[in-house]
């Protein structure tokens, strides 16, 4: 049975069959913002989430709203997939995030920061400073602060000045004691100050701060000497940063990039976020100075900039953090004392790792500095999208030229918001001697793969990294992913093809074992889906789980529509956006979404087709922008034990008792179990570890 199949041609297709991108993304940072108002976490851990919350939405404005917004004023009202012109969505948007925002000012000031201060934590106000206090941190002010200051008036010689996307910044009235004259001043929070600053008040186990707007606010009259300081706001700007760069055979891509990366500071203003008390002349002066709509100016009552909150949390009270984990080594590559040669321990079998559980050090990255290390080693090829600013993958593949082996770096210089580093990583690597190569023409290279050649006696043995994580040792530690080792012939084959047409001219249509985008991956889950329709209809065994961080591709939520319609058990577990609507009668009650967030985010993409046994893994979610204008690869995982491992990762996940998110056929999530279910309830993560035997005594 396929999709031309007529019988699947007169199922059902409502129209409006897909959840909205944009609002679906909200929900999963409400998602974010529920378990930051969960008690049972540790206290430190929730301050954290209402950072994480706090930081997503800033991305969020400053790649999918300022898209929308270019949308909108460029006159392209293209719809999205649900209906909605770019403006109609912008509408919603707006009145979903002040929601939000309501909820996240609601949990940190009537449960957080009370807790925090049961716990001997203050953020303060000036004035609940004691005046030794207020003149402590007066000296401070004078040191290490005022000098750094620039604060700008505006006047018929001095233009408004630049605002530069999400810094902290105060908006002044002053006026001129002697003409009575008013002006606008703008001081901006200097980077050299933390958020927070520390005030010592003496007693021991307590840790209390004030932030640093309003140890500025309070010398206002030292930046205006002989001003009278008429009224002063807290506000932040949010700009687009959504970068398009025309890529031109004729033009240096690096030299494109740099040019757009200097505009980018200088894009529109999208948000406008504000104190509660500020007036609303003072609003009316940003709002036509910055050219800000009213549905995008967002209303705080107290602190603005919850990313702060991440400084709280750095804070040395394990007591209120999760506990610490001690990342385990798999028995193949032994422990970090006894170190089994990664290379013969893989031609007695393929290794699956799984991150943060598995230590990347002592597997990804131990892999690719052995490489580098050994003499039989010819030519290491590698893919980079995101990496870490001491990066030991890039220290090795420095040592490894250095060698006189061949070595390939595909570095992914477009990269969203770590372009910088990536330019800064392809001339280091160039310089060393390193062939970089910046993949396709209007493609990223997304994938996450490594291949060695090594020469053994009288022949050359290929070993290959599938990944779904990036080659990045920081973000190891705190994203869920899984990544394959093998030298299986068709893997290390397929992916010397796929080398070969990243770096060269080559054109390859066909691989054994991999699914590569933008040709191959949409096009093979299909396949794949129809095939378990095909032997449901035959009265078999038939069955899909699949693990994303997003599913919005209409095509692939199409198959899925037609699989359960077929009587196909869908399981789904997204860990952020999902365009699929669950459980509606007639066209999706046999399909199952769930979402798992907590301590590691949950990264990896796994699919699993009981009817077939099959399962893949790799670097693709289930979106256009992956499907069809990146390059990314998975491939299948064929070894029994491997499979097993896989398949514990589903059980875990899809166990009725494993703390989660469930989508409902109205559209809204809902916690599982519930409030009052908790007590036999499971953490996935937590059970994920200490099957890896990852969590160790302090």
């Amino acid at each position: 049975m396929t999709a031309d199949d007529p019988v699947l041609e007169q199922l059902p297709r409502p129209r409006d069959r897909y959840l909205n991108r944009e609002l679906s993304w909200l929900d999963f940072n409400a998602r974010v913002l529920a378990l930051a108002g969960e008690n049972d976490l540790p206290l430190l851990e929730r301050a954290k989430f209402l950072a994480i919350f706090a930081s997503n939405l800033d991305e969020f404005y400053m790649v999918r709203v300022a898209g929308l917004k270019r949308r909108d004023k460029t006159g392209l009202s293209v719809r999205s997939a649900d209906g909605q012109t770019p403006a109609e969505q912008l509408g919603r948007i707006s009145v979903r995030t002040r929601e939000l925002c309501d909820e996240q000012t609601r949990l940190f000031h009537d449960e957080i920061r009370p807790e925090l201060e049961e716990h001997g934590i203050r953020i303060l106000a000036w004035g609940e400073l004691t005046s030794d206090e207020q003149f402590s941190l007066a000296e401070l002010f004078r040191n290490s602060i005022f000098p750094v200051l620039t604060p700008l008036a505006v006047d018929p010689a001095h233009p408004f000045p630049y605002i530069s996307g999400l810094s902290l910044n105060l908006a002044v009235i002053i006026r001129d004691i002697g003409s009575g004259q008013e002006h606008f001043a703008r001081v901006k929070i200097p980077h050299n100050v933390p958020r927070f600053v520390r005030v010592d008040r003496g007693v021991e186990d307590e840790y209390s701060f004030v932030p640093a707007e309003e140890i500025i606010a309070a010398h206002l009259g030292d930046l205006f000497q002989g001003m009278e300081v008429v009224e002063h706001h807290v506000f932040r700007v949010t700009r687009n940063a959504d970068m398009e760069v025309e890529e031109d055979r004729d033009e240096d891509l690096l030299q494109a990039l740099e040019r757009e990366l200097a505009r980018r500071r200088f894009g529109s203003a999208v948000r406008l976020e504000i104190a509660e008390d500020m007036t609303s002349r003072m609003l009316r002066i940003l709002q036509h100075e910055l050219d800000v709509d009213s549905e995008d100016v967002i209303r705080f009552s107290g602190l603005l900039d919850l990313t702060g909150l991440w400084q709280i949390h750095g804070l040395d009270l394990p007591d209120l953090k999760d506990p610490a984990m001690v990342p385990a080594t798999p028995p193949a590559f032994g422990e970090r004392e006894t170190a089994r040669n990664i290379f013969a321990s893989l031609q007695e079998g393929d290794v699956l790792v799984e991150h943060p559980y598995d230590s990347f050090a002592t597997t990804v990255q131990r892999f690719i500095e052995q490489a580098a290390a050994d003499d039989n080693v010819l030519a290491i090829k590698q893919t980079l999208y995101r990496t870490s600013g001491d990066s030991p993958i890039v220290n090795a593949l420095v040592d490894a030229a250095a060698a006189g082996k061949q070595v390939v770096a595909l570095v992914e210089i477009k990269a969203r918001f770590d372009e910088q580093n990536n330019i800064r990583w392809a001339r280091e690597l160039e310089q060393a001697g390193v062939h970089v190569v910046y993949g396709l023409l209007g493609l990223k290279t997304h994938c996450k793969t490594c291949l060695v050649v090594r020469k053994e006696g009288d022949r050359l043995q290929r070993y290959a990294h599938i990944g779904t994580g990036n080659y990045n040792p920081k973000t190891a530690r705190l994203y869920e992913d899984v990544g394959l080792f093998t030298a299986d012939e068709d893997v290390v084959s397929d992916l010397t093809d796929l080398f070969n047409h990243l770096t060269g001219f080559s054109n390859v249509s066909k691989y054994r074992r991999l699914l590569v985008a933008p040709e191959g991956i949409r096009s093979g889950i299909i396949e794949r889906i129809d095939r378990e329709i095909g032997l449901a209809a035959e009265g078999r065994e038939a069955g899909i789980r699949l693990k994303a961080n997003a599913l919005v591709d209409e095509q692939i939520i199409d198959a899925l529509y037609r699989a359960s319609q077929a009587g196909v058990q869908v399981d789904i577990v997204v860990r952020g956006i999902c365009a699929l609507r669950a459980g509606v009668p007639g066209l999706s009650e046999n399909i199952h979404v769930r979402s798992i967030l907590g301590r590691f985010l949950e990264h990896s993409r796994i699919l699993n087709f009981r009817g077939a046994d099959e399962v893949l893994i790799g670097s693709a979610d289930m979106m256009h922008r992956n499907l069809d204008r990146r390059v990314e690869v998975m491939t299948t995982v064929t070894d029994p034990r491997l499979k097993g491992q896989i398949h514990r990762i589903f059980d875990s996940a899809l166990d009725p008792a494993t703390r989660s998110f469930h989508l409902r056929p109205d559209a809204s999530w809902a916690r599982m179990p519930g409030p009052g279910d908790r007590s036999d309830s499971v953490d996935h993560q937590e059970r994920m570890a200490s099957v890896h035997a990852g969590f160790r005594d302090r």
